[in-house]
């Protein structure tokens, strides 16, 4: 007696989803990217961002009118995302190249470097403009919460409220959300 599927009853809206576009949505990266292996990489990673995002409420939640759009908006993030990895790592590269050969830390130093890079990345872009100046000019820069106040035209409580939201997020991408 052969097996069924676990899944043969009946397709997921993803199932539907990958089924349908999936081959549009590798050729539409491959024309963007002009790779193959990147293309199919991303094409995989949109379709894992779908399986990982919240259960619709009701089974036909995920209908989408444009579909096509929505898994290219997911594909574009995640291209500006891979982009922006590998910027990362290149600057990071460049700066190694020019310390002396005994300074180069092992391989686990440098991907633990390049991992934090990316998050701190994240942290940024996930900043309100006001909030990721004000965290900047504290950390970067060492400004006082007074001077920060100074230069932002702002007073020393927002400053204090930008830099506790700047905390508040640094916490909820190490560690999710808040309790």
């Amino acid at each position: 007696m052969p097996l069924a599927h676990p899944l043969s009853t009946a397709d997921t809206p993803v199932q539907t989803l990958y089924g349908e576009h999936h081959g549009w949505l590798l050729g539409w990266l491959r024309k963007k990217l002009n790779n193959q292996h990147q293309a199919a990489d991303l094409t995989h990673d949109t379709f894992a961002r779908l399986l990982g995002a919240p259960v619709p409420a009701s089974p036909g939640a995920l209908a989408l009118r444009s579909p096509r759009a929505y898994l290219t908006t997911i594909a574009r993030g995640l291209m500006i995302d891979s982009f922006r990895r590998a910027d990362l790592e290149q600057a990071y590269l460049a700066d190694l190249a020019a310390l002396p050969p005994a300074l180069h830390p092992s391989p686990e130093e440098r991907l633990l470097a390049l991992q934090t890079l990316e998050a701190v990345g994240r942290m940024l872009d996930a900043m309100t403009p006001k909030t990721r100046q004000a965290w900047l000019l504290s950390r970067l820069d060492g400004l006082a919460h007074a001077d920060i106040a100074a230069q932002m035209k702002i007073s020393v409580p927002r400053v204090r409220q930008y830099l506790a939201n700047a905390a508040r997020l640094a916490y909820q991408l190490q560690f999710g959300e808040a309790r």
